[in-house]
């Protein structure tokens, strides 16, 4: 994997026609990427990387809901654990704080937070703890594959 996060986010999704965005400031955390882009905490995008019996699943959240754990384990039928660091890294080719819904160099089973689908716009990672990109909520299910469950909690 050559290049930073966001020139390789960049590179696998250039066919996308996304528009990904450096901010001057960290976007780690939902509410700094919140601040940063103008938007409300629950338009930001967490993508979190957790393991059902063993397996990576990239779980897409709203920015104001943690992972609901016990409802994702239910929704996949799987014993759920947090996935360290150097296994977030190996599922999608992105550390921690930059990893973004798309783009990765194997696809990953994604389950996305129904509640992402309130917004007409959400914000994601695009490779970096600097850089951000919009998409409709439907778009990122749909170019994620991903499965769409009630698996964020207030």
């Amino acid at each position: 994997m050559a290049g930073s996060g966001a020139d390789r986010f960049a590179a696998a999704t250039a066919h996308l026609g996304l528009a990904p965005q450096r901010m001057p400031d960290s976007t780690h955390t939902a509410a700094e990427a919140a601040a940063a882009v103008g938007c409300e905490v629950g338009a930001i995008v967490k993508s979190l990387v957790f393991l059902a019996d063993g397996e990576p699943v990239l779980v897409l959240v709203s920015g104001d809901n943690r992972a609901d754990v016990d409802a994702l384990g239910a929704d996949l039928g799987a014993r759920i654990e947090k996935a360290d660091a150097a296994t977030v890294k190996r599922a999608t080719g992105y550390s921690i704080g930059g990893v973004p819904p798309i783009g990765h160099p194997a696809p990953v089973r994604t389950v996305v937070d129904r509640d992402l689908l309130r917004y007409s716009t959400v914000w994601s990672a695009a490779g970096s703890a600097n850089d951000v990109f919009p998409a409709a909520p439907q778009q990122l299910v749909e170019w994620s594959a991903g499965d769409v469950a009630s698996i964020g909690t207030r």
